[in-house]
């Protein structure tokens, strides 16, 4: 089966600089990658954890608001469904109201990652969608790469000379 990859959307470039800026603000690429190790190890998914926490060996990820199991299963539908990379419901299609509520739901959240010593770095925050007007809302390539790439992929945009061409398992 193939995997889904959102960051498709995203030109390769782009991606690079801001997750080689997130790795950079964490003490070097090791490990933000470790980081994302990490949560692929978990179970269950870091984002259901009723702390609002998700701790690595070199850090932690906080953020401001209980994240149930219901809309982690909604959420992953909208991202997998989305064709264009656009996760804002049309009107009229099945479930459009329970769309709409998880986007209004999870917005206001800032996600702060922090590493475990201050001097690796200072950090970064993000946002789990970036609205672009009143009828396009596109998930953040941070939050996509942080809870929902898998680390070969990130592996890959972090190091795009290593590879002759970025291909998607």
């Amino acid at each position: 089966m193939k995997h889904v990859n959102l960051l498709d959307h995203f030109p390769l470039e782009s991606l690079n600089q801001q997750l080689s800026e997130c790795a950079k603000s964490l003490g070097g690429k090791n490990i933000f990658l470790q980081l994302l190790e990490s949560r692929e190890e978990a179970v269950p998914h870091p984002l259901i954890d009723k702390q609002c926490e998700f701790r690595f060996a070199r850090g932690s990820i906080k953020w401001s608001k209980p994240i149930f199991k219901e809309k982690l299963k909604l959420l992953n539908l909208v991202r997998l469904n989305s064709a264009d990379g656009n996760l804002f419901p049309q009107k009229g299609i099945k479930g459009y109201k329970s769309m709409l509520n998880l986007l209004r739901t999870l917005n206001p959240i800032t996600f702060e990652v922090q590493p475990k010593n201050r001097k690796d770095g200072h950090g970064f925050r993000f946002r789990p969608f970036d609205l672009i007007n009143d009828k396009t809302t596109k998930i953040n390539p941070i939050f996509e790469a942080v809870f929902f790439t898998r680390v070969t992929q990130i592996k890959k945009i972090l190091n795009p000379k290593n590879n002759r061409s970025y291909n998607h398992e």
